[in-house]
């Protein structure tokens, strides 16, 4: 990495040959790969402002400015273009440093060419200026086969690839199935093929009433000239338009057209739900995930968004419905406008029917997000390969079957607590969650605090411990403490693994459906199991601690690593230089699951702490003073103001105290 001094060196004269205008800027690392690509109405100044002082930049801007080996730039004619120019770049170059679209390879559009004789519906990856109608894009293959199998089943157009001539001698079963009205043994016309492909082309635009009524008609049509079977194909494609439509509806009294964006994130990842409103009706929805969101504003992540999802967008409305204001809104919108040939705004949703339909979006992106998760813990191949590349990378001597992950949370020194979570071959285990109150460490300081939780963890695992040798035992016996609490499995990370039964742990029966708790009986549970691999949350202070620790505990083999959250980098014994794990493996998916449920759990429990703290009256740090004699003296005097200004005989007098007592409430 080149430093600060010697980068604005080398980079100065061409600093200084920057134009003032405006366009996009390209920074590579020292392998030449594209980690950033940004925009800027004058390269000139924006590009300078990463070669200034390193203090005046975010931790993440240090980060690449760090990485930056070369740089280059393309002018552009304005800002709008500049800003259409980045997100086909980030799109293209996938950059480490962009908030980008994940696994955007290219996003599936159903495709309709109309230009054909016969036109059909077909799948396609890749918008061409070949005549034919484009719908999407779509999140993923499974949701544009969706879509796909709603609209044969709605509209009988041809599905074969078969050259149409007309003088097949029979049709294929799709015409006996009322899914192809037979083109190619001369079953219809080509003008009733045409008026198929128009309904079929209305119902994805969302015009699902001009179907509608278009099919009425023809079913009338059919009956008057006593084509009774006809009509009762018609009368039942619109008995089927109309359930679908019916499902689509929203609370709208007035038509509208506009796409409404509801965005839910962690620290790894972000989940945006885009819910697609035409006239009265919700035509379709979808999500997307995005990588690269870590320590970026929300109205940051969901600007990149809106960026690179129009960017391949085949259609955009009049209105882009977000739940809180985004950066250049003005530019972005200019730059919509230009695609659609129209005017198009960027609304902040306040009250009323776009509220509503905000929070339903967001509510459904938090949903998307978990299932994400869950279905990550699901698949089997993933976890083992996390695991694997995390004993290979980290030089583990074992398999790590448990990982423990411990975390701490206060705000300024104040209600310090720490976390403990576990995880299992990869998945969380929630009643092993442990959580802790700070006892011996005054103020903010965080290698105390893990020094201490660490302690308090092992201490019981001497006690408990099934494979601990007679020094560990006699080294921790002093460090022994009866008070922590254990975990709440409260709606986390592996949430569907959750108990009825709030505290129970080790030496207490499991709540029913728990069948691996017992300890006899799996030793990869309770105090007494040794982890495989033990994780703190910052960077070589909060491992040097935790090594001191350990080596005090006789428990030195146990390997340990600290996750530095600024690049999610892992420090570990005896290596000078941090192990970055590669951005698309599996186990930097695993390792930060378990940061970012160790944080979680660690706020869950401050807060509970903090309010509980908040709500304490100043009588119960007096010594002596229980529920009922506090009782007893608010009753008497009505406030802390009372019991202050009284005297020391009157506060003796009232029923349970002694003059020793109400001379310590005086203090």
């Amino acid at each position: 990495m080149a430093s600060d001094n010697s980068q604005r060196t080398r980079f100065n004269d061409r600093l200084k040959a920057l134009p003032i205008k405006a366009g996009v800027y390209i920074m590579r690392n020292a392998k030449g790969d594209v980690i950033y690509v940004g925009k800027a109405a004058s390269l000139r100044n924006r590009v300078r402002n990463y070669f200034g002082a390193p203090h005046s930049l975010e931790p993440k801007t240090q980060a690449l400015v760090q990485q930056i080996e070369d740089f280059e730039y393309i002018v552009t004619q304005n800002a709008a273009e500049a800003l259409h120019l980045e997100a086909t770049l980030v799109k293209r170059h996938q950059p480490f440093f962009n908030i980008r679209l994940k696994d955007d390879k290219h996003y599936p559009y159903l495709r309709i060419d109309v230009q054909n004789e016969w036109p059909r519906v077909e799948i396609a990856r890749r918008v061409q200026t070949d005549g034919a109608r484009y719908f999407g894009p779509y999140a993923s293959a499974s949701s544009v086969r969706k879509t796909l199998s709603i609209v044969k089943k709605l509209f009988p157009w041809r599905s074969c690839t078969k050259v149409i001539t007309g003088t097949d001698p029979r049709p294929c079963l799709d015409y006996f199935i009322h899914r192809c009205i037979a083109p190619c043994t001369s079953y219809c016309t080509k003008e009733e093929y045409d008026e198929v492909i128009r309904q079929t082309l209305l119902f994805l635009e969302g015009k699902s009433a001009e179907v509608l009524k278009s099919l009425r008609t023809q079913m009338e049509e059919s009956s008057e000239v006593l084509q009774f079977e006809r009509a009762a194909l018609f009368r039942d494609q619109i008995r089927a338009v109309e359930s679908v439509a019916e499902k689509q509806v929203v609370e709208r009294i007035r038509p509208t057209d506009e796409d409404v964006f509801g965005l839910a994130r962690n620290d790894v990842e972000g989940c945006v739900q885009v819910f697609f409103i035409r006239g009265t009706q919700m035509v379709g929805r979808d999500f997307f995930t995005l990588d690269g969101v870590k320590d970026e504003p929300d109205g940051e992540v969901l600007a990149s968004f809106l960026k690179q999802f129009y960017e391949s967008a085949v259609y955009v409305p009049k209105a882009v419905v977000v739940p809180f204001a985004v950066p250049e809104a003005g530019l972005i919108e200019e730059w919509l406008a230009q695609k659609r040939g129209g005017k198009v705004t960027i609304a902040v949703a306040q009250r009323g029917v776009r509220r509503r339909m905000i929070e339903l979006a967001s509510e459904n992106a938090r949903e998307s997000l978990d299932m994400l998760r869950a279905r990550w813990l699901a698949d089997t191949s993933k976890r083992d390969q996390a695991l694997s590349e995390l004993q290979d990378e980290l030089d583990l001597p074992a398999y790590p079957r448990r990982i423990e992950c411990y975390d701490n949370s206060n705000i300024q020194g104040s209600s310090p607590v720490a976390s403990m979570v576990v995880f299992i071959d990869g998945q969380p285990r929630p009643q092993e969650y442990r959580r802790f109150r700070i006892k011996t460490v005054v103020g903010a300081n965080d290698f105390a605090s893990m020094a201490e939780i660490l302690g308090r963890r092992f201490a019981r695992f001497g006690q408990t411990g099934k494979r601990a040798n007679g020094q560990a035992a006699k080294a921790i016996e002093g460090h022994r403490s009866d008070d922590e609490e254990f975990g709440t499995p409260d709606a986390g990370f592996g949430a569907e693994l959750t108990v009825e039964k709030e505290d129970f742990g080790a030496g207490q029966p499991p709540p029913p459906g728990i069948e691996d708790f017992d300890e006899e009986r799996d030793p990869l549970t309770g105090w007494g199991a040794l982890p495989d691999l033990v994780i703190v949350d910052g960077g070589k202070g909060q491992l040097s601690a935790a090594l001191d620790v350990m080596r005090n505990l006789g428990l030195k083999e146990v390997p340990l690593a600290g996750l530095a959250k600024q690049n999610e980098e892992l420090f570990v014994q005896d290596l000078a230089e941090p192990i970055v794990l590669p951005r698309t493996s599996q186990a930097l998916y695993l390792v930060q699951r378990l940061r970012d449920e160790a944080h979680r759990f660690a706020i869950t429990y401050h807060r509970k702490v903090r309010a509980k703290t908040g709500m304490e009256s100043a009588l119960d740090s007096v010594p002596g003073i229980g529920p009922k004699r506090k009782r007893a003296l608010l009753r008497k005097f009505g406030s802390l103001k009372g019991i202050r200004e009284a005297p020391v005989e009157e506060i003796a007098s009232t029923l349970g105290f002694t003059s020793s007592l109400a001379e310590k409430v005086k203090e």
